[in-house]
């Protein structure tokens, strides 16, 4: 009796994990993202029109989550997801470009 109860609390806790997994916070993300820009710029590799554009990007994104979020009670459906990975990918690659493009601000 005491077999079957401890594993139906470990099939419990091991089925509960994954869902708690799949609710999508970009976050930590977003924040190393903010943290690149403004090390970039501190460091002289972004002008302050690259920095503010990057800004702007990191805006779009946050605004993009925020409204999802209002529209599905606090939730990011899959498909605005992938539209969010995809707009952090795009601001990614944007960010490693004008960090790496030798216009420094000096």
């Amino acid at each position: 009796m005491k077999t079957l109860i401890l594993a139906a609390a470990a099939l419990v806790l091991a089925t509960s994990f994954p869902a708690a997994a799949q609710t999508y916070r970009s976050d930590v993300r977003q924040h190393r993202q903010n943290e690149r820009i403004d090390r970039g710029y501190q460091r002289g590799h972004l002008t302050p029109r690259e920095a503010r554009r990057l800004d702007r990007q990191q805006q779009r994104i946050r605004q993009v989550e925020r409204r999802a979020r209002a529209m599905n009670g606090g939730y990011v459906d899959p498909r605005t997801q992938r539209r969010l990975e995809r707009m952090q990918d795009r601001a990614d690659r944007n960010i490693y470009r004008k960090n790496n493009n030798r216009r420094g601000y000096y």
